[in-house]
């Protein structure tokens, strides 16, 4: 076959295959990222009465991205499956309460903190239980699967005391935290624990439900992305710190009542 053919041949088939290629980009090659939320973590992400998504961190990630020059889509997961949600690239980042782990940050990368935040528990009002006897594990706990308040209840009792503890009906798992407020407040346990401003959120105007008191953890928040999206990361690293240097940044905590450690 004659060499400007096969030139031709080739061009074509290199056509065919960019052509074919375009329809198989990711939405990150888009300029569009989905950020993964917990959907029932107010005041950090929730859905609004208007069905759309809401929340300290929701507009975060919406300034950033129009600031940055990007696209985001919230995208609602089940909490204890969002890390591998991420690294199945079913998502593109977590924008939602996500605290620093050592676990965590095994398997993913995080930007720079902007969020501190210690741990509470909760308890119905007028029932005799302190934090002493939740510390010592002689109430019932609830408390969501796959965060770090669970974490925390592991590190603190240790594994072994930890799981035989859930095996007694001691520590009773659930699926989000509203949940487990629900079963607190339907007497199926004595005391949740979960982050300060959520426990803060869900009692506001409930005079069922208390404060018992604060675990001191000093836990960080931040983004999580993959360990390979490390221009992702710069960009929202960079972000982040023009957020906490704006006028946004003290308009929203007013808007959604948080205050810094």
């Amino acid at each position: 076959m004659h060499k400007k053919a096969l030139m031709g041949i080739g061009v074509s088939l290199l056509v065919i295959f960019a052509v074919l290629m375009a329809g198989c980009v990711t939405t990150e090659d888009d300029g569009v990222y989905i950020v993964g939320i917990d959907a029932e973590y107010p005041p950090y992400a929730y859905i609004a009465e208007d069905g759309t998504p809401a929340g300290f961190d929701v507009e975060s990630i919406q300034w950033i991205a129009e600031q940055k020059g990007f696209e985001v889509e919230i995208q609602p997961q089940a909490w204890d499956g969002i890390v591998p949600s991420l690294q199945a690239g079913k998502i593109d980042m977590i924008y939602a309460g996500l605290s620093i782990t050592p676990a965590r940050a095994e398997k993913i990368a995080f930007s720079i903190p902007y969020w501190n935040v210690d741990l509470a528990v909760a308890a119905q009002a007028g029932d005799d239980v302190t934090m002493d006897q939740f510390n010592a594990g002689e109430v019932t706990i609830g408390v969501q699967r796959g965060c770090s308040s669970n974490d925390w209840l592991e590190l603190h009792f240790g594994t072994e005391e930890y799981n035989q503890m859930i095996k007694e009906g001691k520590i009773s798992l659930f699926d989000s935290f509203p949940q487990s407020m629900v079963a607190l407040g339907n007497g199926q346990v004595e005391t949740v624990i979960f982050d300060d401003a959520g426990i803060d959120e869900y009692i506001i105007g409930n005079d069922k439900l208390v404060k018992l008191g604060i675990t001191d953890t000093g836990e960080q928040f931040a983004i999580g992305v993959r360990k390979d999206d490390t221009e992702l990361l710069a960009i929202l690293n960079e972000g982040l710190a023009e957020l906490m240097a704006s006028d946004k940044w003290t308009e929203l905590k007013e808007k959604y009542g948080l205050v810094e450690e």
